[in-house]
């Protein structure tokens, strides 16, 4: 099969998911992509897609935004990037990896059993989610995480979940824009091959976005639980080193 149609299958899928939940999509397409395209051209695809992305999410739940409440998480979260990139270059990225992966874990799996961790100080829980997801993504990518785990302790709604997440991740996208460009990433190529993708990018998203206003709040709840338990699985898997192996 073309890699085309592959690639156009892949964003589709990978933007339906998180214009219905709010996150997964570099969790799904990137494992994905590795398969067939270097990562010097993956992840710069996927940050411009992923601006498009949070724009469409953003747009659909923009009255719930409390951005101004979170202001110490976007904050906490720019500032302790630096520090991912300084664990990136020193330590072994598959110990954190796994480690991060089983803490995901053992959230999701608690959070089914109703359990509730208590913190009276919201700013201090802000900044605590704010420099894990900074050193996160700055080390191995995954920024989401901490904040997901963050916004589903306070129990907000779906549309509030969906759009502070949203507004979050489009703000570290802008600033990691320059970053990609100092180190000559947003080439020709990479503006050659997200224009190829983006109808199967644009047709994922809208249709994830549709479906979110369909979805009840309970089994909201459930589907982004199920889904932090399979990001903690593949960070844990990948940290192991394990290989898999498909026979198509």
């Amino acid at each position: 099969m073309d890699f085309y149609f592959i690639g156009i299958a892949i964003f589709f899928f990978a933007a339906a998911l998180q214009g219905l939940s709010g996150f997964g999509f570099s969790i799904l397409a990137l494992p994905l992509l590795t398969l067939f395209l270097s990562p010097r051209l993956i992840v710069p695809i996927l940050l411009l897609y992923s601006m498009i992305i949070n724009l469409v999410v953003l747009r659909s739940s923009y009255k719930e935004l409390r951005w101004k409440e979170n202001l110490m998480l976007f904050f906490c979260g720019i500032l302790a990037m630096p520090i991912g990139v300084h664990i990136l270059v020193n330590l072994n990225e598959n110990i954190l990896k796994a480690f991060i992966g089983a803490v995901i874990i053992g959230f999701s799996i608690f959070s089914f059993k109703g359990y509730q961790i208590k913190l009276k100080n919201d700013n201090l829980a802000m900044a605590i989610s704010g420099i894990f997801s900074g050193i996160l993504g700055g080390s191995i990518s995954m920024s989401g995480p901490p904040i997901i785990i963050f916004l589903k302790n306070k129990k907000v709604g779906k549309h509030s979940f969906r759009g502070n997440l949203a507004i979050y991740f489009f703000i570290l996208n802008i600033f990691s824009i320059p970053v990609f460009y100092w180190n000559g990433l947003l080439t020709a190529e990479v503006f050659e091959l997200s224009l190829r993708f983006l109808p199967g990018l644009l047709i994922g998203v809208v249709l994830g976005n549709f479906l979110s206003h369909k979805i009840k709040e309970s089994s909201f709840h459930d589907l982004t639980l199920i889904l932090l338990f399979i990001i903690g699985l593949i960070a844990f898997l990948s940290g192991l080193k394990f290989q898999f192996s498909v026979n198509v």
